[in-house]
Formats: C-alpha cells, sequence, structure tokens
C-alpha cells in the first residue's frame, strides 16, 4: 500500500474532471513499485460509456506490459469500483485494489450503480432492459469448435 500511488489516481480524478474529460474518478495500474497505467473517467469525452477510469487504466497498462493480464500488478483508484470495473479487475487477474471513495459517496454525488446490482438478482425477463435468449444451438456450434481447438490461447 503506497499513498503515493492513491494521491495520484485522485490527481486524475481532478484533472479529469476539471479539463471536462469525464467524472471525477481516476486510477492507475501499479507493477513492482512503478505506474504502468494511468486513467481517468473519459465517458462524455469519448462518447463511450465503458471509458471509466479503472477500464483505461488497465486498458493502458495492458498496452504498455504487452500482456492482457495484470496478474501482479495492483489498482489504486479514486472511487470503489462499479460492477463493470469490477469485471474488468477480475478478467484482468490484478492482485489488489485500493480504493479512495466509497460506492455510498459516489451515489451521494449522482453516480449510483446499485440498480445494476439489484438487476443482476432478477430473472431475465423482469429486468430493466430485457434479456431474452435467441439462437443458442446455433452459437453452441462456436463454442464446441473452441473446446477442440488444439491452438487456442487460455485465459
Amino acid at each position: 500500500m503506497n499513498p503515493a500511488f492513491m494521491k495520484e489516481a485522485i490527481k486524475l480524478a481532478q484533472d479529469g474532471m476539471r479539463n471536462e474529460i469525464g467524472g471525477p474518478f481516476g486510477a492507475v495500474v501499479v507493477k513492482d513499485g512503478k505506474i504502468v497505467g494511468k486513467g481517468c473517467n473519459q465517458v462524455t469525452s469519448s462518447n463511450d460509456p465503458t471509458a471509466h477510469a479503472e477500464v483505461v487504466a488497465i486498458r493502458d497498462a495492458c498496452n504498455n506490459l504487452g500482456t492482457y493480464q495484470l496478474e501482479d500488478c495492483e489498482v489504486y483508484t479514486s472511487c470503489e469500483p462499479c460492477p463493470m470495473c469490477l469485471g474488468a479487475i477480475y478478467w484482468s487477474r490484478v492482485k489488489r485494489v485500493f480504493f479512495a471513495c466509497n460506492h455510498k459517496d459516489a451515489s451521494a454525488i449522482g453516480f449510483d450503480d446499485h440498480f445494476i446490482y439489484q438487476e443482476i438478482e432478477l430473472p431475465l425477463e423482469d429486468r430493466h432492459i430485457p434479456f431474452a435468449p435467441l439462437m443458442r444451438e446455433d452459437a453452441l456450434t462456436v463454442f464446441h469448435e473452441w473446446k477442440e481447438k488444439e491452438d487456442k490461447k487460455h485465459y
């Protein structure tokens, strides 16, 4: 745990917000005591709803390290990750996350993701955005091909 890395994440959040890049969120990815990825929220400036600070920092770190897995890395983020960022963190395989503000702090300024957690628990047909299965058997043929593929890259 290194407060200097959290200070950098908070600075990225503030700079991004002040420069109209996006909301007040910043993150860094650290490996072996060095920052290898940085990000601030870029949702509004990039017209990309997935451009949250953690996702931007993970993409930057993966690009800089030439890998899609960050097993030996830590994430420092100015706010507790939302469900999407939580998923990205788990998929990237980072070993630890440090956060400053929590989800209640984010909710208090208009960034409430509690409804997403509620939606996950609902049956598909009861979700706010309806989800319906379609052409599963056709898509399963691709999964079967992947299962048999001998030269696949596991991740």
